[in-house]
């Protein structure tokens, strides 16, 4: 479990596909702190398993199924990306509780700055406007973010410029991919109440 406040952004060293899986090592310094095998980190909002680190560096085993649906198909050497390490429950709640399951993947339709603040409207797969509340929680690549506006399966952002600073949005552009997962709530709620029946 994760609370969507990032940690730092990490640097994808190599992103290469091995006898058994794709291997991810990505340079980091924060999420290295007091960590021990097999924890959960989440990359860019996706939970994965630590399977080796060191000093400097932590790599992960990524399903094909994973990279498939997940904007990892597109990141290669170099690449930012978004590093959360697992809530801690003696530590502080600042965002809203996301799994690190994502959902799938939403295009980035506009990004721009708009005064001080930036904002990002994002599509995302068809009939997730369901999940979508104006003022709700959304994890757009593990980003706690809040929904300001909705319409159909799209769903708009502000961003304060310190949100930009610090996550892997500085690097993105009009038409790249994120990983959005929905408010778990929600997404509870939808399956409790699907066997209510119906009032006639």
């Amino acid at each position: 479990m994760f609370t969507g406040i990032i940690e730092e952004t990490g640097r994808v060293e190599s992103f290469v596909q091995g006898p058994a899986s794709w291997r991810l090592c990505i340079a980091a310094k924060v999420v290295l702190q007091n960590l021990a095998l097999g924890d959960s980190i989440a990359v860019n909002g996706c939970c994965l398993t630590v399977t080796k680190f060191d000093a400097t560096h932590l790599e992960f085993d990524v399903l094909e199924e994973t990279r498939r649906l997940t904007n990892f198909a597109a990141i290669g050497a170099g690449a930012k990306v978004n590093l959360e390490r697992s809530l801690r429950f003696d530590g502080k709640v600042g965002g809203h509780f996301v799994s690190g399951h994502v959902d799938g993947l939403g295009q980035i339709e506009i990004f721009e700055p708009r005064g001080k603040d930036y904002y990002l409207k994002v599509r995302g797969p068809v009939g997730c406007g369901r999940y979508l509340v104006h003022k709700g929680s959304i994890a757009i690549d593990g980003i706690s973010l809040t929904v300001a506006e909705t319409e159909g399966d799209t769903m708009t952002v502000w961003l304060i410029p310190h949100t930009i600073e610090v996550t892997n949005l500085h690097a993105k552009r009009t038409g790249d991919p994120v990983n959005l997962e929905f408010d778990l709530l929600g997404k509870y709620v939808e399956k409790l109440t699907a066997h209510y029946p119906r009032p006639a």
